[in-house]
């Protein structure tokens, strides 16, 4: 699969969007195994939130592109101490071919080259045990801290459960990773 990483531009919002949505929540997004259409309804982004991200200087989206379209996204931010990746979406259809797993590496490589940090933290929702086991095996380890879920910003979905809550995940990375931006 000839597939390249690269930074998203204000004109890939709508794209991003659009992946995102479906990536997590809805019906589409039963297909893959990193959904929360059980836990969460409604929106995981919006485009405001997106173009947020775009124009500001502390964060990055990430795009994995496969003939010319976006299969994968993640946020990076520079919280200046360490880094924060967030929102790891892979389109479901190309779920489970290590698409995931690339475009972590590539935003761990975007992170200790641009700014030479290698602390990284993430948070995922508590009940996501798969997702989080996926984590611990590129490095993640579980900090214990616990924070709360917004259950008043219906920015971030709309809860079906009553007890969501995130996990504290962190990483020191030095790793060399072969993903270039």
């Amino acid at each position: 699969m000839n597939i390249n990483f690269r930074i998203a531009k204000l004109d890939d919002k709508h794209e991003i969007n659009e992946l995102v949505n479906s990536a997590y929540r809805g019906e589409s997004s039963k297909t893959g195994w990193t959904t929360e259409a059980d836990l969460l309804g409604g929106q995981r982004a919006d485009l405001e939130e997106i173009e947020e991200i775009l124009l500001d200087k502390n964060q990055a989206i990430i795009l994995c592109v496969y003939d010319q379209i976006i299969i994968g996204t993640t946020v990076v931010q520079n919280k200046a101490d360490c880094a924060y990746i967030g929102m790891l979406t892979v389109k479901p259809d190309f779920q489970k071919s290590g698409i995931g797993k690339q475009l972590l590496a590539a935003a761990e490589n975007y992170i200790t080259k641009k700014w030479q940090l290698n602390k990284i933290e993430m948070t995922v929702i508590k009940q996501r045990d798969e997702l989080i086991i996926w984590y611990h095996r590129r490095g993640y380890i579980n900090t214990g801290e616990i924070r709360p879920f917004p259950y008043d910003n219906p920015r971030f979905g709309i809860p079906k459960v009553k007890d969501l809550e995130f996990t504290v995940l962190k990483k020191n990375s030095k790793a060399e990773v072969r993903c270039r931006l």
